[in-house]
C-alpha cells in the first residue's frame, strides 16, 4: 500500500513529531508498504500532491492536531489515520474538551480559563496547574504552589498564547490510558524523576518510569479504563488517542486532557501500551493504515 506520512509541521512539537514521523515510516516499510514521507506547512502542501493510498498524520501540535490539517485532507478526499476535522478541535482546546466531558457527567478537574481581556482568577488558587489551552507534549505548563508562581506562570502563558488554563491540583500519581481502535489499553503509571511529567521528563529524561503495575486497586484501574473510553467517544476522536487522568489520595480518578494524536518516539506512551498488549510497532502503524484505508474518506 501507498502511505504518506506527514511530519515535522509549524508547531512548537515539530522536532517530536519528526521523530515520531520517522519511526511511523520505518515502522511502515517493516510492514513492506510504500512510504513516502512528507514534512509540511500550512503554506506548503506539496507533499499531499503526492499519489498515495492513505495517509498517516504524525504532526503533533498546532495545524496538524488541531483540525486544520484534518479539514484538507477531508476537502481533498484523501483517508487519513486518526480523528476526524471536528474531533481534532474539540480535543486541542483543553476547556472545550473538559466541558465535553462534564455535559458527559466524567469527572474532570475544577478549571478557570483566563484571556488577556479577563486575567484575574475568581475561584481557584495555589496549588494549581497553568496551562496553555492548545498545546501538547507538556510546553507551556508550569506547577504553582503559590499565589505568586500562579501570577507570574498566567502572565507567562497569556503573552504567548492569549488564553490560559488554571486547574485545581490533584495531588496523587498520574495514569495515561492509550486507545487502539477505541478499545483501552492497560493503564500505565508515571513515575517521573521531575517535580512532574514535563517535556524533559517525557523526552529527554531516561529516569522517567512507566509502570504497568500501578500500586493501585484492580478496580480502580478498570474503572480509569473505562472512564478513558468514556473521555474518548465524548471527543470522537477514533483509531489512536490517550488520556492522562490524575488519582486524588482517596483513589478517585479524574480526567485531565486527551492527546488525538499521541507520540510515536521510541519512548512514547501508546506504542509502548500496545506492546504491552502484544501489539509490535509495525503491527501497529500497519493496522492502522489498513484501518484508515477500509474506512475511506470522510467528512468530520
Amino acid at each position: 500500500m501507498r502511505v504518506t506520512v506527514l511530519l515535522g509541521g509549524p508547531s512548537a512539537e515539530r522536532e517530536v513529531s519528526l521523530r515520531s514521523g520517522k519511526a511511523v515510516a520505518d515502522g511502515l516499510r517493516s510492514m513492506g508498504h510504500d512510504v513516502f514521507e512528507a514534512d509540511i506547512l500550512p503554506r506548503n502542501l506539496a507533499g499531499l500532491d503526492h499519489a498515495a493510498d492513505v495517509v498517516f498524520p504524525v504532526l503533533h501540535g498546532q495545524f496538524g492536531e488541531s483540525g486544520e490539517l484534518q479539514d484538507i485532507l477531508e476537502a481533498r478526499g484523501l483517508a487519513f489515520v486518526g480523528a476526524g476535522s471536528k474531533a481534532s478541535r474539540l480535543g486541542i482546546d483543553k476547556a472545550a474538551t473538559k466541558k465535553a466531558w462534564e455535559k458527559a457527567g466524567l469527572p474532570t478537574p475544577k478549571y478557570e480559563v483566563l484571556s488577556t481581556q479577563d486575567p484575574g482568577l475568581r475561584s481557584l488558587a495555589a496549588p494549581c496547574v497553568v496551562k496553555a489551552l492548545d498545546s501538547g507534549s507538556s510546553i507551556d505548563v508550569h506547577l504553582c504552589k503559590t499565589d505568586a508562581a500562579v501570577r507570574t506562570a498566567v502572565a507567562d502563558v497569556l503573552g504567548k498564547h492569549g488564553r490560559v488554563l488554571v486547574e485545581q491540583f490533584i495531588k496523587g500519581p498520574e495514569l495515561t490510558v492509550g486507545l487502539l481502535e477505541e478499545r483501552p489499553l492497560a493503564p500505565m503509571r508515571i513515575v517521573p524523576t521531575r517535580e512532574f511529567f514535563d517535556y524533559q521528563a517525557k523526552y529527554s529524561d531516561a529516569t522517567t518510569e512507566h509502570r504497568f503495575d500501578t500500586g493501585l486497586p484492580a478496580e480502580v484501574n478498570e474503572l480509569c479504563r473505562e472512564l478513558a473510553r468514556k473521555a474518548n467517544a465524548a471527543v470522537g476522536a477514533v483509531d489512536l488517542a490517550r488520556i492522562d487522568i490524575m488519582i486524588d489520595e482517596q483513589n478517585r480518578p479524574y480526567l485531565l486532557e486527551i492527546n488525538t494524536l499521541p507520540g510515536f518516539t521510541s519512548v512514547s506512551l501508546l506504542p509502548e501500551a500496545a506492546r504491552h498488549a502484544g501489539v509490535e510497532f509495525g503491527p501497529l502503524v500497519d493496522r492502522l493504515a489498513k484501518r484508515a484505508f477500509a474506512r475511506g474518506p470522510r467528512r468530520g
